[in-house]
């Protein structure tokens, strides 16, 4: 009986194993499903250029080059409920409000510096749902670019075990000692 249990503790070992890197990669365009989106086509570009603004692309690509935007839409769609996605929704159409309020222009039209002025604003805001979304696309938007292949890729360098293992190395013997 013992037996039994052994094997199937190691098959079971050596099945995770084999199992662990087709989940643990990092995530692409190619990777991401397409469901049914919460968003039109318009509120997809609003949110773009707000993950752009997050993040704006340097001599490293933004979160907008990355397609974030996408994975926030995905992680919302598919990780959170109608609470989130409902503040989700009211916060885009805030930030667009709040835009053509204060600079007469949609949130897309605006300069940088005033996209980010609009973007502070409702973080400080009093109302719960232009913070809450503030939060939620700040948090999904950091997650998305620090996990994206790019990111994964060429900025982080990833050592399975920390430090190196140096086997054959010549000691130096010091005299008197």
């Amino acid at each position: 009986m013992q037996r039994r249990a052994a094997l199937k503790t190691f098959a079971l070992s050596i099945g995770s194993t084999l199992v662990l890197p087709s989940w643990a990669n990092a995530w692409s365009n190619e990777t991401l499903h397409t469901t049914d989106t919460i968003l039109s086509s318009t509120q997809e570009a609003l949110l773009a250029e707000i993950v752009g603004t997050i993040i704006p692309k340097t001599d490293t690509p933004g979160a907008k080059e990355l397609n974030v935007d996408k994975f926030v839409t995905l992680m919302v769609a598919d990780c959170y409920d109608a609470k989130a996605q409902d503040t989700f929704a009211k916060g885009l159409l805030a930030a667009d409000e709040i835009a053509k309020k204060d600079y007469s222009k949609a949130f897309s039209a605006t300069e940088p510096a005033q996209r980010l002025a609009v973007l502070n604003k409702m973080d400080k805001s009093g109302s719960d749902t232009e913070k809450g979304f503030i939060r939620l696309v700040k948090n999904l938007t950091i997650q998305g670019y620090l996990n994206s292949e790019y990111v994964m890729t060429n900025l982080r360098v990833f050592e399975f075990i920390p430090g190196r293992y140096h086997g054959c190395v010549p000691v130096k013997v010091q005299a008197g000692k």
